[in-house]
């Protein structure tokens, strides 16, 4: 039997998977899965629709339990975990689901504040300057704060959920397919975005995505999800220039130019509104 190593609170490997796997009835959704996400870095998770990329995602914020194996968070096995024991690992992720996921009667203000309405005892005046403190670092005018999310520009909704997904302050931050749905030159904002606030707030990214050239432009690590098995992983460009003939033709059949993509850089920070 393989000994699992159990990484302390504190190493470089934040999140980590180890042989777990995932049975529906007797279908079997996730087989074997073992994953580190390293602190500090942007790991971004690929594959095609019902490679079991939600189903992976949901065991790693801890709404879902694996049938076997085991799942860390900062060195603590989440696997077998209690409710009240699961609350409080899941403050360690701030999520920013698909498309933003705001709610259509509050007002921005209020979308924003909500985590801290439900999670602190902060002041009504307390909460307000921290949100505005938020929209202002993402670009965002001050005047927004009275908008419905109806009034807002699919890329500034982006930005709106974002902020939601910081005010907790967390040390990871998921996206769920944040550029579907988007125009390229919006999808490649959000790149931007994404990697700002890796180096803005030193949090740790993990990103659901079918989008390619996403992938090559934020990624440290990429892993390619088949079928609800890894089939390849590491740094983007040894999966279309490495061994692996399956991370070859995955990438090959996007239809992405590679070689015309570049990372994103600080340099790069976006600043619209937009």
């Amino acid at each position: 039997m393989t000994k699992i190593v159990t990484p302390p609170p504190g190493s470089d490997e934040l999140v980590v998977l180890r042989n777990v796997t995932k049975t529906f009835g007797d279908r079997p959704v996730l087989k074997g899965i073992n994953l580190a996400a390293r602190r500090g870095e942007t790991t971004v998770i690929i594959g095609g629709s019902g490679a079991g990329k939600t189903t992976l995602l949901r065991h790693i914020v801890a709404l879902e339990q694996p049938t076997s194996g085991e799942v860390l968070i900062d060195g603590e096995n989440i696997a077998g975990m209690g409710e009240r024991e699961l609350n409080r690992i899941r403050m360690k992720f701030g999520m920013v689901y698909q498309y933003a996921a705001l709610l259509d009667s509050y007002t921005v203000m209020e979308n924003v504040a909500f985590p801290l309405v439900e999670h602190t005892k902060l002041s009504k005046k307390e909460i307000r300057e921290r949100v505005l403190e938020k929209l202002q670092i993402l670009g965002l005018d001050p005047k927004v704060e009275k908008l419905f999310p109806s009034e807002l520009s699919g890329g500034m909704r982006k930005r709106v959920g974002l902020a939601r997904a910081l005010m907790l302050e967390p040390p990871i931050l998921v996206y769920d397919e944040p550029t579907s749905g988007l125009d390229p030159l919006t999808s490649r904002l959000v790149d931007d975005l994404i990697e700002e606030m890796r180096e803005r707030f030193n949090v740790t990214s993990l990103v659901i995505s079918h989008d390619i050239a996403s992938c090559f432009r934020i990624a440290h690590q990429a892993v390619l999800l088949i079928s609800g098995e890894i089939c390849a992983s590491g740094p983007p460009d040894s999966l279309v220039k490495g061994d692996n003939e399956t991370a070859r033709k995955f990438i090959e059949q996007s239809g992405v130019d590679i070689e015309r993509l570049s990372r994103v850089t600080s340099a790069q920070h976006p600043r619209s509104t937009n």
